[in-house]
C-alpha cells in the first residue's frame, strides 16, 4: 500500500458522511446532523411504504465506502441493485455499469432513471449525459432512495423505465461547523475536503452550507493515468410559509480510461490488464492504445431552486426550476493521419502542417509514414509486418516501420469529440386533500418542461512528433462532423389517492411528448426532426396496513423511454424503423418494522418491449476511428424478468447492526420476431440477458463499542453472460469490504475533534470482472485500501 501523502492526514475528515433514511419526516429529522454518525436511532432501509418497493441507504452501508469513492458505488449494496466501474474510485464513465431489476445503464443502454434532490440528471449516456457522481460530492449525500421498480409517478426521468436512483444531498446544519476531510491510499489515491455549515441566521429561518473537494488517483494496472476531480457545491435553505431550497454545484473532472476484455481466451491469459499501455512506443500502431490518451474530460454545473408551501392545510404546492450545463471531451489516439487534402503525388501532406482546417468531406485516403519533408511513404513490396499487440497484432506492412525505408516516420492523430449540453427546464405539482365522508382523498397533478440543446464535433490533431510522444497541434487539420441536436421534453401526470382505514389505493396516468432534431452545421445530411411520443401510460396500487409495522403492497406501472438523440448521429438511419422503448412492471410485497428490525419481500415482474440496441465501434479486431458515432442502434425486441427481493435489517443489541439481502432475477430475451434479424444480431429468444446475474446477495455487519466502530460487507454477484449469445460466461465473485473508524479522544485528549477511518474494499484481491456492455467486459479493480481523517471544529 501505497500513502505518499500521509502529511496531509492532519486536516482530513471521516469517511462516515451521511444519514440513512426511511421516511420524509425521518429524513428531515436526520438532516441536522448531516455527516454525523446517529446515536441510538433507528437505521431503516426498507424505505417508505408505498405500493411499490424502495429503499434507501443506511450509515453503516454508506460507510463501508471511503469518500473518494464514486457516489455510485453507494448503492450497490441494495436488494435489486448491481455496479461495477472499471476504476477503483470511479474515475472511469466508460466503464460504469449499473442495473436495477435487469434495467441497465451503462456504455449502450440507459434504462436506469437518477435524479438529483429529485431533479432530473439529464441522461446517463457517455456521449451527452451526466450520471450522479458529476453531480454531487459523497461526503455531502444525506442517502440514495432507491425505487426499484415502478417508482413515483412524479419522477423526473426520460430513461427511467424500471428503477430509479434519487440522490439526496444533505441538508444544511442549524449550529455552526467546519468540517475538514483528506483521505490516501492505493494507486496514488489523495483526496481533500472542506465544508462550512453557517448555522442558522436571519432570525434562524435560513442555513447554507458550503464545500470543496479535490481527489486524484492513477489507474490500478500500470499507474500511468492522471485522474483528477475537482467539485463545488452549496446549499441553502430559507424556512419561511413559502420554503426554498437552493443547490449549485461545479463538477470539473479528468479521467483516463480502461479498455474491454475482448474474450474469454484474452481475459484467461491477460487477467490483470486491459492491454492498454503505460509507455509511449513510437509506433503509431502501438500507441493507439496508450492509456492516457484514452480519456474522458467532463465540466458539470448545474443548479436548482425549489419553493414549497401549503395553502390552508389542504392544499401542497411544489414547483422548482433547474439549469444545467455540461461541456466535455473524448479522446483516442488512431494510428494514423486521415488524408483530407488533394496535395498531389510526391508533395508534403498538409495535414502534418497544422496550417489549416478543413471542415466536412469524406477521407481520401489515410497516411501512415513519411519521410523527413512530410510526404507519404509506402510499404516496401513483398514486406510483411510483425507487430504484436494490440488487438492481437497486425500483419500489415502499412503499419510496421519495419518495412519503410530508413527515415521513416510514423504518422498519428489525436482525435477529440466534443460534447456540449446545456439544459434549463422547471416542473409545478400541486396535491389537494380532502375529507370525503370518512375517505382521505388526495388528487395530485403536475407537469415537468424542458428544453436541452446538445452540440457535438469531431476534431483531429496531428501528433507533431510520434518518436517522441502525443503532443499534438493546436490546430485541427480536420472537423469530421458538427451537430447540434435540440430537445424538448414535457411530462404532464394525474394521480387520486384514496385512505380507508388501513387500506390506501391509488390509481394515475402520464405522458411524455419529446421532440429530438438534428442540425448539421456543415450542412453535408438532411436536418432531421423526429417526434417520440408515449401512450398515455397507466398505473396504480394498493397498500394495507392491517397492524402497526406491517405493510402489504402491490403496484402496476407503464414506463417509457422516449427516442435519444443518439439516434440522430447516423446520417443514413431510417428512423421510421426504431421504436420508442417501453415497459409494463408489475409487482407485489411485505414490509415489517418494529424497534429492532426492519425487512421486505417483493415479487416482481417486467415486461420490456422495442429494446434499442447499441453495438459499440470498439471490437476484438480494433477500433473504428473513422465512424462518426461510437455505433450502431436497433430494436432487439424485448426482455422478460422476473424475480423476487428479500431485505432484513437487524439491531439485536445496542451498537450492533446486521444487514441482509437477497436477489433472484431472471431475465430473458423475448427476440425481435424476425428469425433472420434474431441471428445476424446474436440475439437467441430465452436466452439470459447479458450482464445480469440470476443470484445476488449481500451480508452486512457493523459493531460500534464506544469509539471504534467496526463494518464488514460481503457482496455474491452471480455467474453473467457478456453477450447475448451467451457463449462466454463472466463467473460469479464475491467482494468483501472491510471499515475501521475510530473517534480521536480514544488516542489521545489532543485528538478529540478528529475521527479516522481505515477502509479496504475488495478484501480478498478476487479476480473478476466487473461491468459487461456490447457483448465485452472489463477487469474489475483489486483490493484498495484507502486512509481516511476528519476534523470538526
Amino acid at each position: 500500500m501505497s500513502f505518499q501523502k500521509v502529511r496531509n492526514a492532519c486536516v482530513l475528515g471521516t469517511c462516515l458522511a451521511a444519514i440513512a433514511v426511511a421516511s420524509p419526516a425521518m429524513a428531515d429529522e436526520a438532516a441536522d446532523g448531516a455527516g454525523a454518525p446517529m446515536e441510538g436511532g433507528a437505521i431503516v432501509v426498507t424505505g417508505t411504504r408505498a405500493t411499490y418497493n424502495n429503499s434507501a441507504l443506511s450509515e453503516e452501508l454508506i460507510a463501508d465506502q471511503p469518500p473518494i469513492a464514486s457516489a455510485l458505488d453507494l448503492v450497490d449494496t441494495l436488494p435489486g441493485v448491481q455496479v461495477q466501474e472499471g476504476d477503483a474510485f470511479g474515475f472511469d464513465d466508460w466503464s460504469t455499469a449499473v442495473s436495477i431489476r435487469g434495467f441497465q445503464t451503462n456504455l449502450d443502454q440507459q434504462q436506469v432513471g437518477i435524479t438529483i434532490d429529485g431533479m432530473p440528471n439529464g441522461g446517463s449516456n457517455y456521449g451527452g449525459g451526466s450520471k450522479a457522481n458529476r453531480f454531487i460530492d459523497t461526503m455531502n449525500i444525506r442517502t440514495v432512495e432507491v425505487s426499484q421498480g415502478t417508482a413515483d409517478i412524479g419522477s423526473l426521468s426520460n430513461e427511467a423505465l424500471g428503477g430509479t436512483l434519487n440522490f439526496v444531498t444533505s441538508d444544511p446544519l442549524d449550529d455552526m461547523r467546519v468540517r475538514l476531510s483528506g483521505s490516501v491510499g492505493d494507486f496514488e489515491a489523495s483526496r481533500y475536503y472542506a465544508r462550512f455549515d453557517t448555522g442558522l441566521f436571519l432570525n434562524d429561518t435560513a442555513k447554507a452550507w458550503f464545500s470543496y473537494s479535490h481527489q486524484e488517483a492513477t489507474d490500478w494496472i500500470g499507474g500511468s493515468a492522471q485522474n483528477h476531480r475537482d467539485n463545488f457545491a452549496a446549499k441553502f435553505i430559507i424556512d419561511t410559509p413559502v420554503k426554498f431550497t437552493g443547490y449549485v454545484s461545479y463538477d470539473d473532472a479528468h479521467e483516463d480510461n480502461y479498455d474491454q476484455v475482448y474474450s474469454a481466451a484474452q481475459y484467461e491469459y491477460y487477467p490483470k490488464t486491459d492491454g492498454l499501455t503505460t509507455d509511449w512506443t513510437g509506433v503509431p500502431y502501438q500507441d493507439q492504445a496508450y492509456r492516457r490518451a484514452w480519456s474522458t474530460l467532463r465540466k458539470n454545473f448545474f443548479a436548482y431552486l425549489k419553493a414549497d408551501t401549503t395553502i390552508g392545510n389542504v392544499l401542497d404546492l411544489h414547483a422548482s426550476a433547474y439549469y444545467h450545463d455540461m461541456a466535455g471531451r473524448g479522446d483516442w489516439v488512431p494510428q494514423y493521419v486521415v488524408d483530407v487534402i488533394a496535395d498531389g503525388a510526391g508533395n508534403p501532406e498538409s495535414e502534418l502542417t497544422g496550417n489549416s482546417t478543413v471542415d466536412g468531406g469524406s477521407p481520401l485516403g489515410t497516411i501512415y509514414f513519411v519521410d523527413a519533408n512530410g510526404v507519404a511513404m509506402t510499404p516496401i513490396e513483398g514486406c510483411e509486418g510483425n507487430l504484436t499487440y494490440p488487438y492481437g497484432g497486425t500483419t500489415n506492412p502499412a503499419y510496421a516501420p519495419a518495412c519503410y525505408a530508413p527515415g521513416a516516420i510514423g504518422a498519428q492523430s489525436y482525435r477529440h469529440t466534443h460534447y456540449r449540453k446545456d439544459r434549463k427546464g422547471g416542473t409545478l405539482d400541486a396535491a389537494w386533500n380532502a375529507d370525503l365522508g370518512g375517505l382521505e382523498n388526495t388528487l395530485r397533478g403536475g407537469i415537468w418542461y424542458e428544453d436541452t440543446n446538445r452540440e457535438e464535433w469531431r476534431n483531429w490533431h496531428n501528433v507533431i512528433d510520434t518518436t517522441v510522444g502525443p503532443e499534438y497541434a493546436s490546430l485541427p487539420y480536420w472537423t469530421q462532423y458538427s451537430r447540434k441536436y435540440p430537445q424538448d421534453t414535457f411530462k404532464w401526470f394525474v394521480q387520486d389517492t384514496v385512505k380507508a382505514g388501513p387500506v390506501t389505493a391509488h390509481v394515475g396516468a402520464k405522458q411524455f411528448i419529446n421532440h429530438i432534431e438534428r442540425v448539421d452545421l456543415f450542412g453535408e445530411t438532411d436536418n432531421v426532426r423526429i417526434k417520440s411520443k408515449s401512450d398515455i401510460l397507466l398505473s396504480g396500487g394498493i397498500q394495507v396496513e392491517p397492524m402497526y409495522g406491517l405493510n402489504l403492497f402491490a403496484g402496476y406501472a407503464e414506463n417509457f423511454k422516449s427516442l435519444t438523440d443518439s439516434v440522430l448521429e447516423y446520417n443514413n438511419a431510417d428512423f421510421t424503423s426504431i421504436d420508442p422503448e417501453t415497459a409494463e412492471n408489475w409487482e407485489a410485497g411485505i414490509r415489517y418494522q418494529n424497534g429492532w428490525f426492519n425487512g421486505s419481500a417483493t415479487w416482481f415482474k417486467a415486461k420490456f418491449s422495442n429494446q434499442v440496441i447499441f453495438v459499440p465501434n470498439s471490437t476484438s479486431a480494433g477500433n473504428d476511428y473513422l465512424g462518426e458515432g461510437d455505433g450502431k442502434f436497433f430494436n432487439a425486441g424485448g426482455i422478460d424478468s422476473e424475480g423476487f427481493e428479500l431485505l432484513a435489517n437487524f439491531r439485536p443489541a445496542r451498537g450492533l447492526n446486521l444487514y441482509g439481502a437477497y436477489t433472484y432475477i431472471d431475465a430473458t430475451y423475448r427476440g425481435t420476431g424476425n428469425a433472420d434479424l434474431d441471428a445476424e444480431q446474436g440475439v437467441t429468444p430465452g436466452n439470459r440477458v447479458a450482464g445480469i446475474a440470476k443470484h445476488m446477495w449481500v451480508l452486512s455487519g457493523s459493531y460500534n463499542y464506544g469509539p471504534v466502530t467496526l463494518g464488514v460487507t460481503g457482496k455474491y454477484t452471480g455467474d453473467r453472460f457478456v453477450n447475448a449469445d451467451n457463449s462466454w460466461t463472466a463467473a460469479n465473485y464475491f467482494l468483501t469490504d472491510l471499515n475501521i473508524s475510530v473517534k480521536g479522544e480514544a488516542l489521545s485528549d489532543s485528538l478529540k475533534a478528529l475521527d479516522f477511518a481505515l477502509t479496504v474494499n475488495n478484501l480478498t484481491d478476487e479476480n473478476y470482472l466487473g461491468g459487461i456492455s456490447g457483448g465485452y467486459a472489463w477487469i474489475g479493480a483489486p483490493r484498495t485500501m484507502v486512509f481516511t481523517a476528519t476534523a470538526d471544529f
